[in-house]
């Protein structure tokens, strides 16, 4: 598991090593690194989820990291890719010499988790926090946000289950 502090510390390595081949990185987190990293609501995540430019140096830069640093090869990945959908706002997290690392905005963000949304994950503690950091009062309020980023024919029905469940037992 990585804290946000050692996501940091990840991340500076990884700007060291791209300024060493005079290359300038881009990498977009999603998922539990924000939740650590942004919102200081959770302590660590397994890893950090996201898409990055460019992604061929930056996976080799990631997996120099964890070799040295005895983690898993996959801590930086961009197996949330399949999920990130049309336009939204970002927040710069990080911005360093050569990596500057950003974040979608929340409502985007928690569009994202409900659609990509798993039982066996954090995920629903993860948007019980988005909702109250938004102010969602009910799953129609939820499914419009979802609608707002995702057409509604690309929304799974677990989403819909999911939501209501999530907002179900905040009351």
């Amino acid at each position: 598991m990585l804290t946000a502090k050692e996501i940091k510390a990840l991340f500076e390595k990884l700007d060291a090593r791209l300024a060493k081949r005079g290359v300038m990185g881009e990498i977009g987190i999603v998922g539990g690194a924000v939740m650590c990293l942004v919102y200081d609501a959770r302590g660590s995540t397994r890893d950090v989820d996201g898409i990055f430019e460019p992604p061929g140096i930056i996976r080799e830069c990631a997996k120099e990291i964890a070799e040295e640093e005895g983690i898993n090869e996959d801590w930086l990945n961009d197996g949330a890719k399949g999920y990130i959908s049309g336009k939204f706002e970002i927040e710069t997290v990080l911005e360093l010499p050569n990596l500057k690392v950003w974040a979608p905005e929340p409502r985007y963000l928690f569009a994202m988790k409900c659609i990509s949304a798993r039982f066996d994950t954090n995920d629903a503690d993860d948007l019980k926090f988005l909702i109250r950091r938004l102010g969602i009062k009910s799953a129609a309020e939820a499914f419009d946000i979802v609608g707002d980023y995702y057409p509604r024919k690309q929304i799974p029905t677990k989403t819909q289950y999911f939501i209501e469940e999530v907002i179900e037992s905040l009351d």
